[in-house]
């Protein structure tokens, strides 16, 4: 079949098969073309088929050479119909791995659910026997208690207060102001519930129950604070409610893992493209003004870059390299002093005239459309693709 990106809203509804496999590829060459990690060997990624979850898993494998095993919650494609992008990343991802003569097994289904935690116990205890690393990155719009099996949705809302704020319409290529009323208690608790810290806690209690975890484990879930422009709808709202949990969780994560020598730490992670922060409103204009300024400093780093530097010089680097907070921080060249200026100076007189002058809307499409496959160079857009691509022994739950 014949496959065009067809968007709507926030979403690409279909996804590029030859497209998402070349972009697979361009991070795979990233990471061989950088300095070896010097890392454990034995990872688990949770959510590990897009973004920064994608590029954390492709860093430890083909740069630290680690026996990787993800958990991902992906469709498959028809014969009619094309998989989502996240699933033909990941077939791609397992090629490249069985090129590399690289151990990689994946498990396709709810990674809130016990049941997907306890079959990847049982994978990790039959081909690894323990792991040394978990990665949490998983972005979810809403979960099944895996205890009450009721259905609970995430919100993104202020908290507190009505605010009115600029945002882009990415359909009509326009500024446009965002009015949004506050979240009620029940909705702030609850989107904690999706995207703080309680899952990724379930994940390393039963994991070290189990006796999966090695001696020096290391787990990190990643999240994202930004400057204060973004601060009403998203530190200061439920999502940064629920990021803030993540800081709580963490302290307790580590007393967990203790007498196993182990550490948890949150990892602050840069602004970039991705099928989540493209759903927040404030977040298409902010990137397309941050991205204009990065990259007119030569500073500008997407997820594989991020993760390359997080494992390098944070998570696998001699000597304590956290924040305050106890957070490994890698969003320092967003957040210097004068690019936080030129952004907020962009910001305050942005308009639908001044746009082309003050964002790179153009690169903020491109790197959206390149999530899914599409923009990517040297593929045929004009040449029928299979949609229907196969993981090699994929387990689905």
């Amino acid at each position: 079949m014949l496959v065009k990106p067809r968007v709507r809203g926030f979403m690409c509804v279909t996804s590029h098969p030859d497209g998402c496999c070349k972009h697979v590829e361009e991070q795979v060459n990233y990471i061989k073309s950088q300095p070896k990690i010097d890392m454990p060997r034995r990872v688990l990624v949770i959510g590990s088929s897009t973004g920064y979850g994608l590029a954390a898993r492709i860093s430890a494998a083909f740069g630290g050479k680690a026996s990787t095993l993800g958990v991902i919650f992906e469709k498959p494609g028809t014969s009619s119909k094309t998989a989502s992008a996240g699933w033909y990343n990941t077939a791609a991802f397992h090629d490249h791995a069985e090129k590399s003569d690289l151990y990689a097994k994946t498990i396709n289904g709810d990674a809130f659910s016990d049941e997907v935690k306890s079959k990847v116990i049982e994978i990790i205890k039959k081909d690894l026997k323990e792991i040394d690393l978990l990665i949490y990155s998983v972005a979810a719009p809403r979960k099944k208690d895996p205890e009450t099996g009721d259905i609970i949705t995430s919100v993104l809302k202020p908290i507190g207060k009505n605010i009115s704020m600029l945002g882009l319409n990415t359909d009509k290529e326009c500024i446009q102001k965002v009015e949004l009323e506050p979240a009620s208690k029940s909705e702030i608790d609850d989107t904690i519930k999706v995207m703080g810290g309680d899952d990724w806690s379930r994940w390393i209690q039963q994991l070290h129950k189990s006796g999966a975890l090695a001696n020096n484990f290391k787990t990190t879930a990643f999240t994202y604070i930004g400057d204060k422009i973004t601060w009403d709808l998203y530190w200061d709202g439920t999502i940064g409610a629920a990021k803030k949990d993540l800081d709580r969780k963490v302290k307790s994560i580590r007393q967990q893992i203790k007498d196993i020598n182990g550490d948890a730490r949150v990892s602050v992670l840069k602004a970039v493209v991705t099928q989540s922060s493209s759903a927040i409103p404030v977040m298409p204009l902010y990137l397309s003004i941050l991205f204009k300024e990065m990259k007119s400093r030569g500073t500008h780093e997407d997820c594989i870059e991020q993760l390359y530097r997080l494992l390098t010089t944070r998570l696998f680097s001699d000597g304590e390299n956290y924040d305050i907070e106890g957070r490994y921080r890698v969003d320092d060249f967003e957040l210097d002093r004068q690019v936080q200026k030129s952004v907020s100076d962009a910001w305050s007189n942005i308009s639908d005239e001044s746009l082309p002058l003050l964002a790179d809307f153009d690169e903020y499409k491109r790197s959206f459309l390149r999530l899914f496959g599409f923009e990517i160079a040297g593929i045929d857009y004009s040449r029928d693709v299979d949609p229907e691509k196969v993981i090699p022994g994929i387990i689905n739950l």
